[in-house]
């Protein structure tokens, strides 16, 4: 352990600091696709007693009419939140009628991109605003890399907990520039280590061969519908997912929040040739909100994200230039078929040890090089993770998976401990067990698992998810909301139905005034370059 990761631990494992781990706050977002009982894509709109997508706190959608995305409230323990996730899911089947949630991350087989209907969120101008954006996506990208589903975890300190390190280390400036930063530390040693987190929780070394609609690959085949590699860990993670050119080089290494924001203010601003020979309108309507690198802000794919809450109209890099980070955004995860909100407790714990060991230990600036480098670690563990002595780079210097995964669980191991001693029992270390047997047995991880379950089914992946998909469907209606949580939800979709036709009534201007004005707005801008 680094000497200050175990000051930091020794502080914080005090009477009055201790608490202070109990105050952060965990929320979950996760991401579904609409499939009928066939595992076909669903052709319906989205369920109007789910409430507005526009609106809704909990529910919504992301890309596609039929990928839904639960959203939990932010909440001090993971438990909690995931017990909300469980009540999202039982509510949604009581409204679904005979559809189901498609059990995987990589999604079902696609219909023609035509079919694919792009999310809907009304009439009001901010609704059009995501859909002319989604609809921008579409043609940068296409509509079947949209439809895959991954699982965000949200994740922050205790503003307190950052004033205490503050002051013990006699760090200067502003405290909230202080938390930023220290959030842009833990990134960095999260891009440093995130490899691992693949490794053990990736789980979709597969997908239908349809999913590539006839592009090159370098896949293997399993059977007539099915593609995979067999060491892979997360395909949708890898080169076939969330991957844009544009994007290369577009975030500098994470050196300073200031460094971060101001390379995405320059590429929501920065033409792109062939984003340019698109338009913006076709046959008169909006097709993307501009012709730049980034539409917005949240185009920029990455595995995490520093992150502040938004008010009504801003835009994210404004609420980061204004209020600083408040928390980090982990967007590598994917759905586990074999847990039925696609992530489980024992998973979070895990995760809740390795981000507090990201935000307290040294993390020493980086550069290209090593960037370029985790760069690489991360790939190959997303399609050879699984390979027996497979090599990372550290350093310059060579060093086996296994070898570095244990390594860090060594170092994760006392910080899971503290967690426990705030918690009041062993959650932390018992799942540090689990993982450590994955790195000694990868036949252990749920990609292997995944795989396995595949081959017993004909070596098909449709099939295999399919029949999971379905069986975890029967498990939730098996299981519905109480009168009380149903009342509960039936109520936030109707509040939700109401706020969506408020806007619309009462919204003044056209689309296009809209639209021009949002394009032109320039305090992110101000702000990054001052």
């Amino acid at each position: 352990m680094s000497n200050l990761l175990n000051q930091r631990l020794a502080l914080l494992d005090s009477n009055e600091h201790r608490p202070l781990l109990g105050q952060g706050l965990r929320g979950i977002e996760r991401e579904t696709l609409r499939v009928d009982p066939q595992g076909h894509l669903s052709q319906h709109g989205h369920p109007k007693a789910l409430g507005s997508t526009l609106t809704h706190p909990q529910i919504t959608t992301d890309y596609a009419e039929a990928l839904l995305e639960f959203i939990t409230p932010a909440e001090n323990d993971i438990a909690q939140a995931l017990d909300k996730l469980d009540k999202v899911h039982r509510f949604a089947y009581t409204k679904l009628g005979d559809e189901m949630l498609w059990s995987q991350s990589m999604p079902c087989p696609l219909p023609e991109e035509d079919k694919i209907a792009i999310a809907w969120y009304g009439h009001s101008h901010i609704g059009m605003i995501k859909h002319v954006y989604r609809r921008g996506l579409a043609l940068r990208y296409g509509k079947s890399m949209q439809c895959i589903a991954g699982v965000h975890y949200n994740y922050s300190l205790s503003e307190n907990l950052w004033k205490v390190l503050q002051k013990a280390e006699n760090t200067p400036g502003d405290s909230m520039y202080v938390q930023s930063e220290n959030y842009i530390a833990m990134i960095r040693n999260f891009k440093r280590c995130s490899w691992l987190l693949m490794y053990l929780f990736g789980a979709s070394p597969a997908l239908t061969t349809s999913f590539l609609r006839g592009r090159p690959h370098q896949l293997e085949t399993l059977s007539a519908d099915t593609l995979y590699l067999p060491y892979a860990t997360s395909l949708r993670m890898s080169d076939l997912g969330y991957q844009n050119n544009a994007q290369d080089g577009l975030v500098p290494p994470y050196n300073n929040l200031m460094e971060y924001m101001r390379s995405l203010s320059i590429a929501v601003r920065k033409p792109y040739p062939a984003y340019e020979k698109i338009g913006t309108k076709i046959n008169g309507e909006w097709v993307q909100i501009n012709t730049n690198v980034l539409q917005i802000e949240n185009e920029f794919y990455a595995t995490i994200r520093p992150k502040r809450v938004i008010r009504t109209g801003e835009r994210p890099i404004e609420a980061l230039c204004a209020r600083g980070v408040q928390y980090v955004e982990v967007r590598c995860m994917d759905v586990n078929p074999f847990d039925p909100l696609g992530i489980n407790l024992e998973t979070s714990r895990f995760l809740d040890a390795f981000l507090l060991f990201c935000a307290l230990d040294e993390s020493p600036l980086t550069n290209e090089a090593e960037g370029q480098e985790n760069s690489e670690n991360f790939a190959l563990a997303v399609k050879e993770g699984r390979r027996p002595g497979l090599m990372l780079k550290r350093g310059g210097k060579t060093v086996s998976l296994q070898t570095w995964g244990l390594e860090l669980l060594e170092k994760i191991t006392p910080v899971a401990a503290l967690l426990d001693k705030q918690h009041g029992a062993a959650a932390h270390a018992e799942s540090m067990q689990v993982q450590k047997e994955k790195l000694l047995n990868s036949d252990l991880t749920p990609s292997a698992q995944v795989l396995r379950a595949i081959q017993t089914e004909n070596g098909s992946f449709t099939q295999f998810a399919l029949k999971q998909s379905t069986a975890l469907a029967e498990q939730f209606r098996a299981c519905p909301p109480s009168p009380e949580e149903i009342a509960y939800f039936e109520d936030l979709a109707n509040v939700s139905i109401a706020e969506q036709e408020a806007m619309e009534a009462s919204q003044s201007g056209t689309f296009e005034e809209f639209i021009t004005d949002y394009r032109s707005r320039t305090s992110s801008q101000i702000c990054c370059e001052n």
